[in-house]
């Protein structure tokens, strides 16, 4: 089978493109709301960028109707964000964080989830999350012709619960996968919950 995308729908594409990249991590960005109230939804168009300085990238397109999406109004208006990382117990919440709502809703009191201070931020983190990132806006740029907002947040902290992390025999930061059992994003509305480790050095 070979599939032309120059011919299908932007619907299609996405679905096709959503199935084929695949496993994507999951960034679940709490954002602040105008009111003080918390965003909350995730995103699978999501990777690393620089180390140096340190950034990610969220890709977030628009609402039904042509809108910007919260998290990307919200982020662009107040500058930080908090970035989690899911893991498979969460998957309802994640999930159920993804439907549509008005400029404004909270999310977090919603699903009645319980936020807790990150280090090197002014937003909580959400309590039950093994893994945050505490980051600020470093550029928002806009392609294609929807467009799409690509956002770039500089990572300031990582938090990282002490039963997933340690040091390596380097004395680097460890952070065991398989302990995080990161939640990751199939295509047509499947989620994976991490596999195996499969060790394997860098060819000298």
């Amino acid at each position: 089978m070979d599939i032309k995308l120059s011919e299908l729908s932007a619907g299609q594409v996405y679905a096709t493109m959503t199935q084929a990249l695949i496993p994507r991590p999951i960034a679940w960005v709490l954002s602040e709301n105008e009111d003080g109230g918390f965003n909350l939804a995730p995103f699978s168009y999501f990777t690393a960028v620089s180390s140096k300085p340190p950034l990610i990238m969220l890709s977030v397109g628009k609402k039904p109707d042509g809108s910007p999406k919260d998290t990307c109004a919200n982020i662009q208006a107040r500058r930080d964000f908090v970035v989690h990382i899911a893991h498979r117990e969460m998957m309802v919440p994640v999930n159920e964080s993804s439907a549509s709502h008005p400029a404004g809703f909270s999310e977090v009191d919603a699903l009645g989830l319980e936020v807790t201070e990150l280090e090197g931020s002014r937003l909580p983190r959400l309590a039950e999350c093994r893994l945050a990132m505490a980051c600020e806006l470093y550029q928002i740029q806009e392609i294609g012709d929807a467009p799409q907002a690509l956002i770039f947040g500089q990572v300031n902290s990582i938090y990282v619960d002490d039963s997933i992390a340690g040091k390596d025999e380097k004395g680097r930061y460890k952070i065991h996968a398989d302990r995080l059992d990161p939640l990751g994003r199939l295509g047509a509305g499947e989620y994976q919950g991490f596999g195996q480790v499969m060790p394997l050095g860098r060819p000298k």
